[in-house]
């Protein structure tokens, strides 16, 4: 009795699905991998996915000059207006 094919497609539910055709609109931008990855949770924990792009310079240069180590917050465009609306309704961090 051969289960292989049972197996497989146990395992392909399980999976994560990818939207090929997903939209992604860039909600914010930040200078650095602490307030994008707060930004990020924050979200996530509303139930929006969100990508993170731009993390390469920092990852080589721990630092960032002239917008290199800036970071885009991404997030399909179908919850664009309620991550904005939330990301509007977050404490900005306070100037030194």
């Amino acid at each position: 009795m051969d289960l292989g094919g049972e197996n497989r497609a146990v395992e392909d539910e399980n999976k994560p699905k990818v939207d090929k055709d997903l939209k992604l609109r860039e909600l914010t931008r930040v200078m650095g991998p602490v307030e994008a990855e707060v930004i990020k949770n924050f979200l996530e924990s509303q139930g929006i996915r969100c990508i993170l792009r731009g993390q390469m310079v920092q990852s080589i240069y721990p630092f960032s000059v002239d917008g290199m180590g800036e970071l885009r917050v991404m997030v399909s465009e179908a919850d664009y207006p309620l991550a904005k609306e939330l990301l509007a309704e977050l404490p900005l961090p306070e100037e030194e």
